[in-house]
């Protein structure tokens, strides 16, 4: 039950059981004040010579008991006190109830208008965490218990948009940094063993140091990618991801990989160089993370909510569900794959299907392999 219900309902409740009391106190001392006659009841008779003891013995009634007159008197006056009790007790509980629905109601606007500044604050934490932490509460108002609770999380929000910027340039500006001096290596090495009298020994050594130089470069081209993929994407332009997937398919190396692709329609709006950098280690990792023989399949469309979709599925090793998590945070990788790639691919997919609203899933199959599926 959400807060302005309940909020509601105890105003309410308070004031049913405020009323109540209130009826009650006000019953008794009604009832009291009825009880309290001003004297005894007194007959006045006609005046003559006749003695009062002869006129009160003329007077009708039971010999035992007081005349008719008198109990006529008696018990039109309990009657009148009866329909008195009955009367406030009636007129009192209707009046109660209306007057209680309306203090709920009264009380529902009072709540919605106190909580208003709460869906504020909510909606925007809502946006933050699906988008970008740029956007502020910004909350007006009287300085109340509110007021600060927006302004903190206004603070928490800015420490946390410096911190994450800091990261990212520092990711970006040391991926740089080291760049130059790994081309400067592989230069080197590839002008060396250009040489045509180097001996057997060395020329393995300058390819080993070759492809461990290649290794580094493609994890600072990853670093430089997933400092650049957190950011929320800037040159945005219409693109169809069936042309995406189409295109990395076309240039895609698989030997010994059937790769079948169902490519339909899926216009959307984002980075070019993001999204085809998506698209590609997708189907990147789903060939290399196979099996002899196997298959990867690629499909775009549209799921019933009209949300674009691209889906790659791959055969490969059985992968257990508790290690799907583990394989999107950076430099994860299985154990029967820990010698291949940096382990920054699919971190990568997850930044960038972040940057543009979208979300990544991974089920593994029965068979062995995954089915990998965004959605923007």
């Amino acid at each position: 039950m959400k807060v302005r219900v309940r909020l509601a309902l105890q105003y309410g409740a308070l004031f049913f059981v405020a009323g109540a009391v209130l009826l009650a106190v006000t019953y008794l001392l009604v009832r009291h004040n009825l009880g309290q006659r001003p004297g005894p009841v007194t007959i006045v008779f006609e005046s003559g010579t006749q003695p009062v003891h002869e006129q009160l013995a003329q007077l009708p009634g039971p010999p035992d008991g007081p005349p008719l007159a008198v109990q006529a008197l008696l018990q039109e006056e309990a009657e009148f006190e009866a329909a008195t009790l009955r009367s406030l007790l009636t007129g009192g509980a209707v009046a109660l109830g209306i007057v209680g629905l309306l203090a709920i109601a009264f009380g529902w606007l009072m709540a919605g208008r106190a909580l208003r500044p709460l869906a504020r604050i909510t909606s925007t934490a809502r946006r933050v965490a699906e988008s970008n932490l740029h956007e502020r509460i910004a909350l007006g108002g009287p300085r109340d218990e509110l007021r600060e609770l927006a302004d903190t999380f206004d603070a928490m929000l800015d420490r946390l948009d410096h911190a994450f910027d800091g990261q990212r340039h520092f990711a970006a500006n040391a991926s740089h940094e080291l760049r130059t001096p790994l081309t400067i290596n592989r230069t080197l090495l590839e002008v060396t063993l250009d040489r045509p009298e180097l001996p057997e020994e060395t020329r393995q050594l300058g390819q080993t140091l070759l492809a461990v130089n290649a290794r580094h470069e493609r994890l600072i081209d990853g670093l430089l990618m997933l400092a650049r993929s957190e950011n929320e994407p800037t040159d945005t332009a219409p693109l169809d991801l069936a042309e995406v997937a189409g295109f990395v398919l076309r240039n895609a190396t698989a030997t010994g990989i059937t790769v079948n692709q169902e490519l339909y329609p899926a216009p959307t709006t984002g980075d070019p160089v993001l999204l085809e950098r998506l698209v590609q280690n997708l189907v990147d990792n789903a060939i290399r993370y196979n099996v002899p023989g196997g298959s990867v399949t690629v499909t775009t469309g549209r799921d019933e909510l009209g949300r674009v979709q691209l889906t790659v599925t791959n055969t490969g090793p059985t992968i257990p569900s508790y290690d799907i998590d583990r394989i999107f945070e950076p430099f994860q990788r299985l154990s029967e794959h820990r010698g291949t790639g940096v382990g920054l691919g699919l971190s990568i997919v997850r930044a960038v299907a972040r940057a543009h609203n979208g979300t990544v899933t991974a089920v593994p199959r029965n068979a062995g392999g995954l089915v990998v599926q965004l959605t923007l």
